[in-house]
């Protein structure tokens, strides 16, 4: 299958040029601020829809500065040494997960200090609702014809006109229904058919867990980025697999201690 050229521009309006990933962003953070409302509702949450509301910009700005900080420093620093005017053009693509999953904690600790709010439930709570935005900019990824796999003869091989002329994994929509679809099932089927919203850590601890062995999976059949070719070829995994096994240790530790943290 041949993936035809796709505009990564969505729309235009005078000026204003708008991108798919821009709106996959957009629509990830108001998916995610929809689900959000709701299950505050739920008996025991940790904030209220007002709390959720002014929240939307420190998270937007935890997302922001953290995933654009992680992929300058792990995934491409030497170019932007020499090009640090570079690192502001976030238009041109680079934004790291793990760095948003840190840029949203620290969001998170400072928001809770703020309004004096249990940091561990509000996290659980975030938690629960970032795969939306996960499976929408893995989609973009693929419209963009960017982050693909590697070489395959596979029937779901697709030829990528930003891959070269061979088929390749579609990596990113392995990633779309893993981080998004199946990660944002696990944790709703935990948050409102079990207890675990009572037990600080727990649903934040299987968010890491799971989004780290699925990532984790995935890269196996992912290019590597150009520029860590060497790194991967010299540790054996990619860069992106290194980063998640910490996110998998603090997974465990989150999930399985959880149980002495329950509230009620």
């Amino acid at each position: 299958m041949e993936l035809g050229n796709i505009d990564p521009v969505a729309f235009e309006i005078g000026p204003l040029v708008v991108r798919w990933y821009a709106l996959a962003y957009i629509a990830g953070i108001l998916g995610g601020w929809w689900l959000a409302t709701r299950m505050a509702d739920k008996p025991g949450s940790p904030w209220t829809r007002r709390h959720i509301d002014d929240f939307i910009t420190w998270v937007t700005l935890g997302i922001i500065i953290g995933g654009r900080l992680a992929y300058v420093i792990f995934y491409n620093l030497p170019y932007y040494i020499e090009n640090p005017g570079a690192i502001i053009r976030l238009w041109d693509g680079g934004m790291s997960f793990h760095g948003g999953v840190i840029g949203v904690g620290v969001a998170i600790l400072w928001f809770c200090k703020k309004y004096k709010l249990n940091w561990l439930r509000v996290a659980d709570y975030v938690a629960c609702v970032v795969p939306i935005g996960l499976g929408l900019g893995r989609i973009a990824n693929f419209i963009n014809g960017e982050l693909w796999g590697r070489v395959t003869t596979s029937p779901v091989g697709i030829i990528f006109h930003t891959g070269g002329p061979l088929p390749r994994h579609p990596s990113q929509l392995y990633e779309a229904f893993l981080e998004g679809l199946v990660l944002l099932a696990i944790l709703l089927v935990l948050f409102y058919r079990t207890n675990a919203r009572l037990m600080p850590g727990r649903l934040s601890g299987a968010f890491l867990l799971f989004y780290g062995i699925f990532r984790f999976a995935v890269e196996f059949v992912r290019e590597p980025d150009s520029q860590l070719a060497e790194f991967t070829a010299m540790t054996g995994l990619h860069m992106g697999q290194w980063l998640c096994v910490p996110m998998i240790l603090g997974g465990l530790y989150l999930f399985f201690s959880a149980p002495k943290r329950q509230t009620a």
